[in-house]
């Protein structure tokens, strides 16, 4: 068995210039550097209907979800970025987190047993960290294992250069670093957990 952690990254968000989206992509270099296999996907890319527990039973997982489903199963570990709207985390976030944590046929949780390392980008002075607050609550419902380490980053939108990239050179350090604790723990980890399976998009 390889190990090679596999980490799925992706933001909380669907808008195009979310500055969570070019955060995640910062902390996924970290990840590759400690010697993970990332894969940074756009929820954009699988939206889905608000759960709805009668729609669940008379039509089973939307497509998209069952898409994203099959992907997370493939991996170890999860980078986040999570955007706080009103003092929590999206609804794009909570939609996602609820469709794909209910039972399926194959008794298995895209969830169950996985690392995150939470992080988020506000321009607020908190950098979104009550949204973080509730976003730990949530994760750990369906079984993922959040790490202590966590990184809000404030005054977001004046944080970054047209390239997506860190202006403040301690950022610019702190935020990989992250990435590679999660790669670590992750491979530590690894041994004692059963490898992910590749199953069909």
């Amino acid at each position: 068995m390889s190990n090679q952690p596999r980490i799925l990254a992706f933001a909380g968000s669907t808008r195009r210039q979310s500055y969570n989206k070019s955060l995640v992509h910062i902390a996924a270099t970290g990840a590759r550097q400690a010697g993970a296999h990332v894969m940074v996907v756009d929820l954009a890319d699988y939206s889905m209907p608000l759960f709805d527990e009668d729609l669940e039973r008379e039509a089973g997982l939307p497509e998209k979800a069952r898409r994203l489903r099959s992907r997370m199963l493939e991996y170890h570990g999860i980078l986040l970025a999570s955007p706080e709207y009103n003092g929590s985390l999206t609804a794009v976030l909570k939609n996602t987190l609820d469709g794909l944590s209910r039972p399926q046929s194959d008794g298995r949780s895209p969830f169950d047993n996985k690392l995150t390392c939470p992080m988020s980008a506000s321009p607020g002075g908190l950098g979104g960290l009550r949204g973080l607050s509730h976003a730990r609550t949530v994760l750990t419902h369906p079984g993922v294992m959040v790490l202590p380490r966590q990184l809000a980053l404030p005054r977001a939108h004046e944080a970054f250069d047209d390239a997506g990239a860190l202006i403040d050179r301690g950022r610019r350090d702190a935020v990989p670093v992250l990435g590679r604790q999660l790669t670590r723990l992750t491979r530590a980890l690894m041994q004692t957990r059963e490898p992910p399976q590749r199953t069909a998009a």
